[in-house]
Formats: structure tokens, C-alpha cells, sequence
């Protein structure tokens, strides 16, 4: 018998929060350190519990959620000798609920809301800690499911090979099923199961004749310790091919991360670099296979960097907002009407670093709320400057992530920066992007419609580049349409890309809605546009993104124009 888990294995920890924010904010908090897996309600945290007790080291619960709360959950636990041996910490906001939930078996409390992210780790790791030992499996343990070794066994094995055995040189390999979860909805749970059997075959095949062991971590997550290879495209072709015979009419896509062998690198770090050359090929059907090299390394250290630098950054007003112009094209001369409001990092080391490489990262970090505060005071400020000093209202669009969405008191921030700025409601425009509608459109409408019953203006950014349905569209509480410049960027050349661009026009006009074209670059595109109806557009032809005080030079050609 060997213990459940080692120091140098990734541990597994259940959030079960019937919040999505929360466990997003769980995830972020504990993703460096552990291997995290969550449900929405008592109910599934059960099952997953029963699924994954071998590799389960502690569960993080809170009390108040749909189908089955907390406390039940506790009870059940307490009443199964199996569940009993994993601890687990309650996440609550309630005093009073500390005791009854003691009394069911709760290992310690974390408080609601997440604050203090080293307390949460640390408490995390002491409860675990205190369990380690408690829980005991067998060396020949595997996944019910594939018969690939269980998680927990296969990092000791992994751990073990690496110390006992440094001559031979492994590779790490992680594999991916693209939207797991999508087949199972389409197609069932067994046909989901079926899947991840075929694959865990097609591995089983591979290592027959070679030194290597295998697992499914969890759900769709598989990992392979191999001896050393140049090349593994065939791996994931027999892979590929095993998973499609399945089913002709159900596209199956698998991605792959290979961390090859480097001395001196143990299997758990081995391992957290292939997930992430896994996960830089997300959603590519063409390129699906992913070699972690010296690039993928600098930018997980400039990543880091960023994500270091971000506090900092906000106190020091790095942060600055670049404004472009949208023009009404359907006067002559065409006229100034309203800008968007664009970030941009100017870094006291690195210079000027583009939103492209911060945005995504915070957003994915759960900390892109830092930089959304900074840029909505700074153009609220913007607004209330340049209407005291020329008597113009400039209305500003600034964007609202998907994070704000989930920020209960989201709609008295805004409307008390709206206050504290003597500004109206539709001075400052909303920019929710359409990915944010798909990914969660019950909580975001509901979002949507509190901040246009305090009458602020509601943009759909992006629009067409996600997966939102025309009745979709109908149904979404918005004021303003933005077409995204994939629309526009082809239309000189392609008469299809003219077509859609008069269909979302005509959608539009039908649904009383104002289109604003991005990414106009040339006067053929700005013609073709105007002849179509649409009003408003913001693009190069105009102007790049450009600092206030330059804008503000826009504003006086505006004013000139007017009073001529």
C-alpha cells in the first residue's frame, strides 16, 4: 500500500459553488498549485466525489445552493465511511452557519467574499496536510472507466520512475477532447464514454511496445510518461482515428501537449507544461499538436510578469486610455458622434504593451476588473473634461467583461461614477462583448436589464464573431450593434462578405437597432457602407486609437465644422 498522494503530485480539489464567478475565482486561486474540479449544486458534487475518490483531496462547499445544499451534502458525507476521509472546508458568508456545519463535519471555514487569496491557499494546504494518510489505495488501482491508472497512482509512478530511474528520458504528454462537454449534451453520457474508452485504447496500444503508463486525470484529461520521441503526430493521428470510428456524423477533435524530456525537470512540472502547450492549440483543428519549447517558455515568464506587475500598474496610473472616434457616415461631411475607450500598459520596463497581450490574460485570471476600474474612471473623467472645456458631450463606449457581469454591485459603481462626474446615463455607453451573452446568457441579460432600466446605453461588441442565434439576438436586451471588422474587411473584394453585411444591417433596421462597422480602413469599404445604410462607423480610415489630448483636436475640427 502506498499513500494517496505526495508532495510532488498535483493534488485534486472539488469547489462546488452554484456560482459561476465563485468558482472561477476558486479556480484562479488554486489553479497554480492543485487540480481543480467543480459543480453547481450538492447533487453533482456527490457524484463527482464518488467518481474520483481516489484522487480527491479535499472538497470546498458552499452551504447555500439549488437541487442540494450544503448541509445535505455534509450529511451525506459524514453518513458514507468512504466519503468521510475527505475533508472538507465550507465556503460561506454566514457566522451562524459555522456551527450546524461543524456539526455535520466541516474541516474549517473560508470566507465569503474571496479576498485574501494566501489565507485560502494556505488553509487549503493545512487541511489537506492533516488528511494526508488517511486515505489509502491500492498500487494497481485504475480509472473505472478506461482502465488507465487513476491519477493519484500515476504521479507516484511518474515520481518514481524520475528518482529511482534518471537514465531513462520520458516526455510528458497531455491529450484534450475539444468541447467534451458539448458531445455529451448532443449525443449522451454513453457516447461521451465511449469516446474516452476509444482513446484510452488507442493509448494502450501505443505504449505495448514501448516504456510508458498512462491516465485519465479527470473527464476528458488524459496524460502518457513515455520514453523520449521526435515526433508524435502519429500517436495523435491513432488516436484521432480510433476516436472518429465511433461515429461518422459526430466531429471528434483531439489536441495534444507535448512537454518533451529535459534533465532535470521533475513530472509534475513536466506535466503542468505539456497542459499548457495543450491548451495553446485550443479551438486549432488545423495545427491540434503542441510542442512546449524555449518560446512557450518565455511567454509563460512574461505572463507572469504581467500578472506580478498588475497591482503596481494600477496604483502608478500605467494604465492609459486611448480613445477612437466613430463618425455618422450618412452626413456629409461625415460627423463626430462618440468614441470608444481603448487601454493601453505603459510599462516602465517593457514600454508600451499592447491590450492584445494583457486583456486575455487578466480576463482569464479573473483580474481584468483592475483594469476595467481604470479605464471607466479615466473616461468618465474624459467625458466630464471635454464637456467643460468646449460645451460638446462626447459620449464614450468602455467595455464591461464578463467578470464585472458577475460583480453584484456593478450597476451602483457605474451609476455613482456617473454622479460623482455631473454626467448623464448615455454619456458613458456599455460594451458587453456577444461571447459574453452565449457563454451565460441568463445572468447577463438579467445584468443588461438592471443597467438599462437605470438608463444607461447598451453596445454588443464584436457581434458575429461568437455563436449567438437570431432569436438569440431578439430576445437580448441591447441599444447598439457592433459588426465586427471581419465583416467589413473583404467587402471591396467579395460580394457573399457585401451580402452578410447588408443581411446584419437589414436584422438590425428590423429590430430597431444602430449598427457601428469596425475596422474601417479604406474610403471603398466607407462608400459600399454608407450606400448600404449603415450609420455609424470607427476605423482606421478616420483614426487609430489615439491619447485625449489629440482627440481633443478632433473635437475642435468638430466644433469648427458645426459653427461653419
Amino acid at each position: 500500500m502506498i499513500r494517496s498522494r505526495q508532495i510532488d503530485r498535483p493534488q485534486l480539489v472539488l469547489v462546488v459553488d452554484d456560482q459561476e464567478i465563485n468558482r472561477d475565482a476558486l479556480g484562479v486561486i488554486l489553479e497554480d498549485s492543485y487540480e481543480v474540479i467543480c459543480a453547481e449544486n450538492g447533487e453533482e458534487a456527490l457524484s463527482l466525489m464518488n467518481k474520483h475518490f481516489a484522487d480527491l483531496s479535499i472538497v470546498l462547499l458552499d452551504l447555500m445552493m439549488p437541487v442540494m445544499d450544503g448541509y445535505e451534502v455534509l450529511k451525506r458525507v459524514n453518513e458514507d465511511e468512504r466519503l468521510k476521509s475527505i475533508p472538507v472546508i465550507v465556503l460561506t458568508s454566514e457566522k451562524s452557519a459555522e456551527l450546524k456545519a461543524l456539526s455535520l463535519g466541516a474541516a474549517d471555514f473560508i470566507t465569503k467574499p474571496f479576498d485574501v487569496h494566501e489565507v485560502i491557499i494556505a488553509r487549503v494546504r493545512r487541511i489537506i496536510e492533516l488528511s494526508e494518510g488517511r486515505k489509502l489505495i491500492s498500487a494497481a488501482e485504475t480509472d473505472a472507466l478506461t482502465s488507465l491508472y487513476s491519477s493519484n497512482f500515476f504521479y507516484e509512478y511518474a515520481g518514481r520512475i524520475y528518482r529511482y530511474h534518471p537514465e531513462m528520458k520520458m516526455d510528458a504528454i497531455v491529450l484534450n477532447v475539444e468541447q467534451f462537454h458539448s458531445i455529451n449534451a448532443l449525443n449522451g453520457r454513453e457516447f461521451g464514454d465511449e469516446v474516452l474508452k476509444k482513446i484510452a485504447e488507442a493509448i494502450r496500444e501505443y505504449l505495448k511496445d514501448r516504456n510508458g503508463i498512462a491516465t485519465r486525470t479527470n473527464s476528458d484529461h488524459f496524460g502518457i510518461y513515455c520514453a523520449h520521441q521526435d515526433d508524435y503526430s502519429d500517436l495523435l493521428k491513432s488516436i484521432q482515428d480510433k476516436a472518429n470510428s465511433l461515429s461518422e456524423n459526430v466531429a471528434i477533435h483531439i489536441r495534444m501537449g507535448v512537454m518533451p524530456y529535459r534533465e532535470g525537470i521533475e513530472p509534475i512540472l513536466m506535466f503542468d507544461r505539456a497542459r499548457t502547450a495543450c491548451n495553446s492549440v485550443r479551438g486549432n483543428y488545423q495545427n491540434p499538436l503542441m510542442v512546449y519549447d524555449e518560446a512557450m517558455w518565455a511567454k509563460e515568464l512574461y505572463d507572469r510578469r504581467l500578472l506580478n506587475d498588475l497591482s503596481r500598474a494600477a496604483e502608478e496610473k500605467q494604465f492609459k486610455v486611448f480613445y477612437q472616434p466613430k463618425y455618422d457616415i450618412q452626413c456629409d461631411p461625415p460627423r463626430l458622434v462618440s468614441a470608444e475607450a481603448l487601454v493601453r500598459w505603459d510599462h516602465p520596463e517593457l514600454g508600451m504593451i499592447s491590450p492584445g497581450d494583457f486583456i486575455p490574460l487578466f480576463e482569464g485570471n479573473g483580474l481584468i476588473n483592475t483594469v476595467d476600474d481604470v479605464v471607466w474612471k479615466q473616461a468618465a473623467e474624459q467625458c466630464a473634461r471635454w464637456k467643460q472645456d468646449y460645451h460638446f458631450t462626447l459620449p464614450i463606449s468602455v467595455n464591461v467583461s464578463r467578470a464585472d457581469v458577475y460583480d453584484l454591485s456593478l450597476v451602483d459603481r457605474l451609476a455613482r461614477l456617473i454622479k460623482e462626474n455631473g454626467l448623464d446615463r448615455n454619456n458613458i455607453k456599455l460594451e458587453v462583448t456577444e461571447s459574453a451573452y452565449t457563454d451565460d446568457s441568463r445572468r447577463v441579460l438579467e445584468v443588461v436589464d438592471q443597467l438599462r432600466e437605470r438608463g444607461f446605453e447598451i453596445e454588443m461588441d464584436d457581434f458575429g464573431s461568437g455563436y449567438s442565434s437570431l432569436n438569440m439576438l431578439s430576445q437580448m436586451p441591447i441599444d447598439v450593434l457592433k459588426m465586427d471588422m471581419k465583416f467589413v474587411n473583404n467587402i471591396e473584394e467579395s460580394d457573399t462578405d457585401m451580402r452578410l453585411v447588408k443581411m446584419v444591417l437589414d436584422i438590425a433596421k428590423y429590430l430597431e437597432l444602430t449598427v457601428v462597422a469596425e475596422g474601417v480602413e479604406t474610403k471603398g469599404q466607407l462608400d459600399l457602407l454608407k450606400q448600404a445604410g449603415c450609420k455609424l462607423v470607427q476605423g482606421y480610415y478616420f483614426s487609430r486609437p489615439i491619447p485625449a489630448e489629440d482627440f481633443a483636436r478632433l473635437i475642435e475640427k468638430e466644433i469648427s465644422i458645426e459653427r461653419n
